[in-house]
């Protein structure tokens, strides 16, 4: 094995079964993204899932922020969750006792490491620095906590001054010490150089940021040096460019290397959470947990992948906790057509599945996504299949002007007639809480997806709704326009509960009685 990233074979950490774990501080350094803002159960609901894939530290905030911080900070605490539970701390001493009171197991003790920091943002001087330093490791240790020093700047301090620095602490007697490119200025050669210099010393941790894209080649530079943590966050959250994505360092050390960090299972699940929580949404094709990673539309690959799972995939979805998607657009070729249509219970001859192809382009050429209720209306209109529709929405009403916003809705479900009122947030949430309360058992489906797909120009604007819903083993997604956006989501969530009511195994599912 050749050199990686200037570390001999023989001394890399990037070896099977290589002892390396994660530090998630998406509650801490994530949070400090503009415009995030967590919850007390918020934080708990992110801690537990992330305890759930196996991650070995959770740094829960700062309990130096305030007492609403800290209340967070206990609330995750009272988890009695496996991981060790971190507060991060200033160089100052009452922020290793404002920790203590949280109920943590260690501090993350930030301390100045660059000449920037020390002079100019601190004021001070190196040696004050490290006196400072190693009085509080001892202050801390002495109160029973896990104490990892992180020097601020790292990358861009004298490496002899942060070498100094980092053996006085292990010294005093921290835990580890964790080189930090703080603002995302390192390249790997930079990496390697410190962290090498430091894992001569004791245990070292790797906290790099994505300002210059290179988040993820850095942890894995530091961890190939000797690094044997990683400071990350789920969904690559963080200020400015964001921290290094958890899930990317996981699936990287696992693929690449053979060296596993979490279970990578649960590590869908833990995205889709965070971004729930924090109202940041993946981009389609970010790595491990973007709408787009397991999505195959070209007809190529899709004709390869359907022969041959890795075909065009390096890891099965499965690893990650994901499914495989095969969806249709200008690119889509018939062994795509056919295995959608089959996905849904239709066979087509080869005459038919041309035609529905035909249609597809066409639909995707006028730049319309193509859903899956368009494919299902192709087929039969090509077919000549008459579908009779079990759900159909036949009247709404909703206000939201001066009061708790209201809906009714009347629907007929096989048939019967039924109406519902309800109350939301606003006219679309209190429309589909009643839509909710007609269908009854119907209900049964959950809301995967949601968004505004286009908006046309102008006082008259037709806005379309695309959502996406599952109900067993089956998913459909579906859009509708409308110039009213309430319209348009009860109408997209009705057709999608009625087309996934007629799939295969839909008779198998719970009598659609009123409740």
């Amino acid at each position: 094995m050749a050199d990686l990233f200037g570390v001999p074979p023989e001394s890399t950490n990037l070896t099977d079964g290589a002892d390396v774990q994660l530090l998630d501080t998406t509650l801490r350094d994530g949070e400090q993204a503009p415009g995030i803002s967590l919850t007390p159960e918020e934080k708990a609901e992110i801690a537990a899932a992330l305890d759930r894939a196996d991650v070995s530290t959770i740094e829960a905030g700062s309990a130096c922020t305030g007492e609403g911080e800290r209340r967070t900070i206990r609330r995750v605490t009272d988890l009695d969750l496996d991981a060790r539970i971190t507060s991060f701390a200033r160089g100052v001493r009452n922020d290793i006792d404002l920790a203590i009171d949280c109920g943590v197991d260690g501090v993350n003790l930030v301390v100045p490491a660059s000449d920037r920091h020390v002079e100019t943002k601190i004021d001070t001087t190196r040696d004050e620095v490290v006196r400072d330093a190693v009085e509080l490791v001892e202050y801390a240790t002495d109160h029973g906590l896990w104490v990892e020093v992180i020097g601020e700047d790292g990358s861009r301090a004298d490496l002899d001054f942060l070498e100094r620095l980092m053996a006085a602490v292990l010294d005093a007697g921290a835990d580890r010490v964790c080189f930090a490119d703080t603002v995302g200025h390192a390249g790997p050669e930079r990496c390697v150089e410190a962290v090498s210099r430091l894992a001569e010393l004791g245990p070292v941790s790797a906290h790099t940021h994505d300002d210059l894209g290179m988040g993820v080649t850095n942890a894995l530079a530091s961890v190939a040096a000797g690094a044997d943590l990683v400071h990350a966050t789920v969904n690559g959250l963080g200020e400015r460019a964001g921290n290094v994505a958890l899930e990317e360092v996981a699936i990287a050390l696992d693929h690449a290397y053979g060296v596993e960090t979490v279970d990578t299972t649960q590590l869908y699940e833990l995205g889709q959470t965070v971004a729930r929580t924090t109202g940041v949404q993946t981009a389609p094709n970010k790595a491990v947990t973007g709408d787009n990673a397991f999505t195959h539309e070209s007809g190529i690959h899709t004709d390869g992948t359907l022969k041959d799972e890795a075909m065009y995939e390096p890891y099965p979805p499965e690893k990650v906790g994901r499914e495989r998607r095969i969806v249709l657009g200008k690119h889509t070729g018939r062994a795509g057509a056919r295995a959608a249509l089959a996905e849904h219970g239709l066979d087509v001859s080869d005459e038919d599945l041309t035609e529905v192809v035909e249609r597809v382009k066409t639909i995707a050429d006028r730049g319309k996504r193509v859903t899956d209720a368009d494919l299902l209306a192709i087929a039969e209109e090509v077919t000549g299949r008459d579908r009779e529709r079990r759900v159909e929405l036949k009247d709404l009403t909703a206000a939201s002007g001066g009061g708790t916003p209201t809906a009714s809705v009347r629907l007929e479900v096989d048939g019967e007639e039924r109406v519902a009122s309800g109350t939301g947030s606003g006219p679309v949430d209190a429309a589909v809480t009643a839509m909710r309360e007609a269908l009854g058992a119907a209900a049964d489906a959950t809301l995967e997806s949601y968004h505004v797909d286009a908006i046309t120009g102008g006082t008259d604007a037709v806005v379309t709704v695309e959502v996406e819903m599952t109900r067993g083993d089956h998913s459909v997604a579906v859009a509708a326009s409308d110039a009213d956006i309430t319209s348009a989501s009860v109408q997209a969530m009705v057709d999608a509960v009625d087309r996934l009511l007629t799939l295969p195994g839909a008779d198998e599912r719970p009598a659609l009685a009123d409740d």
